[in-house]
């Protein structure tokens, strides 16, 4: 999987009217497919910082190419959500998908104007910043790791104000949720297109504040996952009637356990033999299936390496699948950090305006943009073969 910083693609007009008239087809009118097509290929285009200035100079020095583009942003009542559909659809279909992951993305700001602008402690930085949280869709793919949908972590302190509500245009659907719920309101749309939900999920759940609910969530909408979590996670043996217990602890049990040896190459490239543990769990307190029996997991723990210490843990439902194919799946969790940071060279920190809308729309557009760069770093579209066993 191609996991290079991106920089700003040779762009190939042709190549680019025929992305921008697949991905934005679903939007309504012409002048707005017109507008998407000149807003993506700046943001293609213009190195540095995308302000709307410079995006709208690079379409045309005339006055109204920057109105134009300001009133697609920040005043076009667009529907992002077909559209992002539509560009998950694409990178599907000449990706190769493998699976869906998460991540949380910090976007510094300055000021207390910006939608959903606060302060908090970031883990990564290790300090407190002033920004905005979003958490980014994730399809990884043969052609590297693509956003296509996005979710804004609002405060209570942002939606219990009406006037900064009102200010921000945000919606009267839009409440201050945990993380968690974001990642299953993901796995609700995905769950809903035919053409994706095929796909597994691959979540790294160590740091949420409820991962149960996103395992239990994920399996009542039939979607397939393996979710690394922490050794704290509450678990019980599915075999026996016994209290919950953490899933480190029980996992030490020899009578939970049975042995596998996997080989893999390490990070020095030499192979390397781990031996993974696995069994079966159930999740405390969590309703199971509509017929009200538990859902039964499988939980791998495996250490860390040679030269590393600790044993990681997963839950997955993928239950007749050897270790070493889980743990192969669940490599792709890796694949969104250096997308993450080639996200910055689409301008996904550099949205100016301060509407709810005016976010999504540019989140929408930076997203196209960076998979149109994917798609083009690797080569001609692939033709379609069957899905193998990660696609199942």
């Amino acid at each position: 999987m191609p996991s290079g910083t991106l920089g700003a693609p040779t762009i190939d007009t042709h190549e680019l009217r025929t992305f921008a008239e697949e991905v934005f087809e679903p939007l309504q009118r012409a002048d707005q497919r017109r507008w998407a097509h000149a807003y993506l290929g700046a943001l293609l285009s213009v190195p540095g910082k995308k302000t709307l200035q410079r995006l709208a100079k690079a379409v045309s020095p005339a006055p109204a190419a920057a109105h134009g583009l300001q009133q697609f942003i920040n005043a076009s009542p667009w529907d992002w959500g077909p559209v992002r559909r539509s560009l998950a659809r694409t990178v599907a279909g000449r990706g190769l998908p493998r699976a869906w992951t998460v991540k949380e993305l910090t976007i510094p700001k300055r000021g207390e104007h910006s939608v959903g602008v606060h302060r908090r402690f970031d883990v990564e930085l290790g300090r407190t910043v002033n920004c905005q949280l979003a958490m980014g869709l994730f399809l990884a793919a043969d052609i590297g790791c693509v956003p296509v949908d996005w979710s804004l972590l609002l405060e209570r302190s942002w939606c219990a104000d009406e006037e900064r509500r009102a200010r921000a245009r945000i919606p009267e659907s839009v409440t201050a949720r945990p993380a968690w719920r974001h990642i299953l309101d993901f796995a609700t749309d995905v769950a809903a297109n035919p053409g994706l939900s095929g796909i597994p999920w691959v979540l790294d759940l160590r740091r949420t504040d409820d991962a149960g609910a996103v395992v239990e969530g994920l399996a009542r909408r039939g979607l397939d996952f393996v979710c690394e979590v922490s050794p704290a996670e509450p678990v019980v043996p599915a075999s026996a009637v016994a209290s919950a217990a953490a899933l480190g602890e029980l996992m030490a049990r020899g009578h939970m356990r049975q042995p596998q040896v996997v080989v893999r190459q390490a990070a020095t490239g030499r192979l390397e033999r781990l031996t993974v543990h696995f069994g079966e769990v159930r999740l405390p307190g969590r309703a199971g299936e509509p017929s009200g029996v538990p859902r039964v997991y499988r939980a791998l723990a495996r250490p860390s390496g040679a030269g590393r210490l600790g044993v990681r843990y997963w839950l997955t439902s993928l239950t007749d699948w050897r270790a070493e194919e889980v743990l192969g799946l669940a490599r792709h969790a890796s694949a969104v950090e250096p997308a993450v940071r080639d996200l910055g060279h689409f301008g996904v920190q550099d949205f100016e305006g301060r509407s709810f809308p005016g976010w999504h729309h540019h989140m929408t557009m930076a997203s196209a943009a960076h998979a149109f760069a994917r798609l083009r770093a690797s080569g001609p579209a692939p033709a379609l073969a069957a899905p193998d066993r990660a696609c199942a």
